[in-house]
């Protein structure tokens, strides 16, 4: 009961409307420059919300980071991809701040990560420090900023979270100084035929209309007034900038009206962290994997769980049966107050249209367990997994050259997946030889491309976990990764005096493991994931310099294959 009513306390508090901020004033910015961003607060990203705001760095690296208030360091992370070198510091006013894709730490953090790091002889590390080991002042320097880990160039990427609900809060609530009187943007809007006799313009898929502003209203463009019938949905291509800026960013609010009903709205002051992947029901997903359009939907599926929506009447899905002429309007929001609207006309209006026939082999209803369960094949959606029902199309080809089982088509790739789900697929065809070396593999019909999904082999069975639908087979991987030197010339000549540098690259399971060794002692390469690089910065601390040295070099994929490099170089 006790946490039950403790649940009750933090629900109300996080989700009443009222902004998540006691004190506007409480954090200072972490850089010593003028601010401006590279990317805002919940803009859309392939599965997930930005959690931060990403601040740019005059494109170096190098730059002082500040502590945003007094606290400590509650937990590192290094790591290849992600947010690459992050601290995390705790501050006393329930909040958490963020602070990622560092080049370095300061002296006494770097110290700490580093003696760890060798102690257990490996680069990825993921600490959670004891309160207390590293106090921090508002205005201290924690770090130098970067470009490590999933990063698309120099900048920090910036967080605030509630510490206790582990909830991301728009950093834009608090008073930092960035210039912001710039409106969003709306680019296009799509209208959706959502029920069996629906139909926009006398088709029964989904319409896209690009906009035009004119007297500083968007409208349709050729100003046309659509007829549409049946259930209806709405979605709207809208993006935010900010002064002086070209980075596309995302909108903070939206309301949708059919007339003067509001039908939709939603704000987004914060999100809980586990419910990022929401974003693909926000989002119209088929449109981010086929064009690469990111569209707000305007209606709620049942199975998503955001709580960013402030009301919605019939969660969104308007009903247009009545034979008359409506007014759809938007209003689309920054968190500086900036607002852009988009009007356009509707006519309900049924016209004769061949409605197709449902596709699909199997109802899937979302709120459900759900399995395709063959002989030679067994797939598992757990309950949440799915948005909405689905009538899911599931096909068995052929298998194709360098697979070792049929192809199943598991609907497409068009439909997201919220949860893991189980597959398994049969391994009669598998060598026995071959065991320890399978995995899934999704293919490309067109190209027989495969690409590695995880999985192995277990009592006659390729068994994985996926997250995304589409085709799937099964594949081996019995190929070496590739170790390619940047810095040593013939395994003798060292041609960089600072650091050893190498590429490594794997043909599909991907690189899992890597480790080398200098006169037989654990030496720390640090793995730049987006460009594959591993380097070793020469450490006079843990090295002894004016001799030959041995290195050893070895580098494992996912299946366990293992190269190695060695060399003999003078230092």
């Amino acid at each position: 009961m006790k946490r039950f009513l403790l649940l009750l306390v933090v629900s109300l508090v996080c989700f009443s409307g009222k902004p998540p901020v006691d004190d506007p004033d409480y954090f200072s910015p972490p850089l010593d420059i003028p601010l401006s961003l590279a990317g805002n607060f919940a803009e859309l990203r392939n599965n997930h919300f930005h959690g931060g705001i990403d601040l740019k760095t005059r494109g170096v690296t190098g730059l002082p980071v500040y502590a945003a208030a007094d606290g400590f360091v509650s937990r590192i992370s290094v790591s290849p991809a992600g947010y690459g070198q992050a601290l995390y510091l705790e501050h006393p006013n329930g909040k958490t701040t963020v602070y990622g894709h560092l080049e370095k730490f300061s002296p006494e953090i770097e110290n700490y990560v580093r003696t760890i790091q060798y102690e257990r002889e490996s680069f990825a590390v993921d600490l959670t420090v004891p309160q207390g080991a590293l106090p921090v002042k508002r205005g201290q320097q924690i770090a130098f900023s970067g470009n490590t880990g999933s990063s698309g160039g120099p900048h920090l990427h910036f967080e605030i979270r509630d510490t206790y609900a582990n909830e991301a809060i728009n950093p834009l609530l608090y008073n930092f100084p960035i210039a912001d009187k710039t409106s969003p943007v709306v680019l296009s809007e799509t209208i959706y035929p959502l029920s069996g006799d629906a139909h926009v313009g006398g088709k029964t898929k989904a319409q896209r209309y690009e906009t035009e502003r004119v007297d500083g209203v968007y409208r349709l463009k050729g100003n046309p007034v659509v007829p549409v019938f049946g259930k209806i949905g709405f979605a709207v291509d809208a993006l935010d900038f900010f002064d002086g800026s070209l980075n596309k960013c995302g909108i903070y609010s939206l309301v949708l009206k059919v007339d003067d009903n509001l039908v939709y709205s939603f704000k987004i002051d914060q999100f809980p962290i586990e419910d990022t992947r929401y974003i693909n029901s926000l989002m119209d997903y088929e449109q981010v994997v086929r064009y690469g359009r990111k569209f707000y939907k305007n209606w709620i599926e049942p199975g998503n769980r955001l709580p960013i929506y402030d009301s919605s009447e019939n969660r969104g899905i308007w009903d247009a049966t009545d034979e008359k002429v409506h007014t759809i309007s938007y209003e689309v929001s920054d968190v500086a107050g900036n607002k852009t609207q988009l009007k356009f006309q509707v006519r309900s209006q049924k016209m004769n249209v061949l409605t197709p026939e449902p596709a699909g082999t199997d109802f899937f209803p979302f709120n459900q367990v759900n399995i395709i369960q063959r002989d030679d094949v067994i797939f598992e959606l757990p309950e949440g997994t799915l948005y909405s029902d689905l009538n899911f199309n599931f096909q068995q080809r052929e298998r194709i050259p360098g697979t070792y089982s049929d192809v199943f088509l598991l609907h497409n790739v068009y439909v997201p997946l919220q949860k893991f789900c189980r597959l398994r697929i049969k391994a009669d065809e598998l060598p026995e030889r071959l065991r320890d070396k399978a995995l899934l593999v999704t293919v490309d019909l067109a190209s027989g491309r495969k690409s590695a999904a995880g999985g192995a082999f277990k009592d006659g069975w390729v068994d994985g976990s996926i997250r995304s639908l589409g085709n799937y087979a099964i594949g081996v991987d019995t190929i070496a990764p590739v170790i390619t030197s940047l810095s040593i010339e013939n395994r003798q000549i060292l041609k960089d005096s600072s650091c050893i540098r190498f590429k490594i690259s794997d043909n599909l399971s991907g690189v899992q493991d890597f480790r080398g060794t200098i006169d037989g002692n654990w030496v720390l390469f640090e793995f730049d994931q987006k460009t594959a690089t591993l380097t070793y910065t020469f450490d006079p601390q843990r090295m002894v310099f004016g001799k030959k040295h041995e290195l050893v070099l070895t580098v494992a994929d996912s299946k366990n294959n293992i190269s190695t490099y060695k060399a003999t170089f003078f230092k």
